[in-house]
């Protein structure tokens, strides 16, 4: 017992001993240097440009801020239209401030966030963007139930969809505003809840680039449970893509009846010449007992049909015939697409040519 005495007081001694001949380094202070720098403002959301589409009136936005400073931030403001609506004081890291702030009452029209970042010595920075609520949009077609602009977004606005995006697709200038364009494995995957009707016509604008030499463009079929990696089930919906035709591009429709496929080749009045740049205008129709299909308002093939079947036709592809019209390499298109529209009814001639004059002019 006496012995561990012993050992513990030789121990506390040996320690006293270290620390005043500076085996341990006392705790200074170190100056946090000069304040050089105003500080930095990344307003992560929303962005310069940003629309916002919703169907009320009145929405919230999630506001994203990420803020720094040199030594210390000592306020942060935000304003709405010149309007204050958030400001802070208080911060866990003084020189990182992450904020997400949620504005509640956002209308339709053009907004300006302006956001202030004030440190510790006075230096201020403000940052500003300007964004847009867009009001609902309304069909301006009868029988419009899908509207793709391709405006700096993928959202249909018709029902305010959002698709899942596979690979990367960007956008380019189009025929009215921006357009999609189409990189290597790029679509757009849209739920069909809605789109499959007796009657059933789609419009849209293409600006061919003709490599790769077959592409799908838009596609509503069903699984292919034999070819799981290369699907190729005809047996309903529709598959509409391009091929090679001698040099050319040829437009061709696919429809399934449910027990048949059939097929509408308009042969070389189809084609689009990859030569000749600029854009085109397809359309097809799929009526209880014809399909047509459209070249730059003309028809180039039309023919009694049955009427289509949607059986398992759960998914609409643009962009690609992945991933349910893959087994022929009809996959991601490398051309622009711009304003697609869909409609319940199998439009005419004189619907499909006014609309075309509408959007060229």
């Amino acid at each position: 017992m006496i012995n561990k005495r012993f050992t513990l007081i030789m121990l506390m001694a040996m320690i006293a001993t270290s620390c005043t001949d500076g085996y341990i380094d006392d705790i200074a202070f170190v100056a946090p240097g000069p304040d050089n720098n105003a500080p930095e403002i990344e307003i992560n959301y929303p962005n310069e440009g940003t629309k916002i589409r919703v169907v009320e009136d009145v929405t919230a936005i999630n506001i994203d801020l990420t803020i720094e400073d040199d030594i210390e931030i000592d306020a942060v403001s935000l304003t709405m239209d010149g309007t204050a609506i958030a400001s802070f004081n208080e911060f866990i890291d003084y020189r990182r401030f992450l904020k997400k702030h949620t504005f509640e009452a956002l209308t339709n029209g053009q907004h300006v966030l302006e956001v202030m970042a004030t440190d510790k010595s006075g230096k201020s920075t403000v940052k500003s963007v300007t964004f847009e609520k867009t009001e609902p949009y309304q069909p301006i077609y009868d029988g419009e139930i899908f509207y793709l602009p391709f405006d700096g977004d993928f959202v249909e606005l018709v029902r305010l969809q959002t698709p899942d995006i596979a690979g990367a697709p960007e956008f380019a200038s189009g025929l009215m505003g921006s357009a999609y364009a189409g990189k290597t494995d790029a679509y757009l995957k849209f739920p069909t809840d809605g789109l499959k009707n007796e009657s059933f016509g789609a419009v849209f604008w293409y600006n061919l680039n003709a490599s790769p030499d077959r592409a799908g463009l838009l596609v509503m079929g069903p699984p292919d449970e034999a070819n799981p990696t290369a699907m190729n089930n005809r047996t309903s919906g529709f598959r509409l893509f391009r091929e090679n035709a001698g040099g050319m591009q040829r437009i061709k429709l696919n429809v399934g009846d449910g027990t048949n496929d059939s097929w509408f080749d308009g042969g070389s009045a189809a084609d689009i010449d990859p030569a000749i740049s600029g854009w085109n205008h397809i359309a097809f129709t799929i009526a209880s007992d014809q399909v047509t299909v459209y070249l730059n308002g003309e028809i180039v093939s039309q023919n009694n049909f049955n009427g289509v079947d949607w059986t398992g036709c759960d998914l609409l592809s643009v962009g690609s015939g992945a991933p349910r019209f893959a087994g022929w390499g009809h996959l991601s298109t490398a051309s622009l697409m711009d304003e697609l529209r869909i409609f319940n009814t199998a439009l005419t001639q004189e619907e499909i040519r006014s609309i075309m004059a509408a959007e060229s002019n």
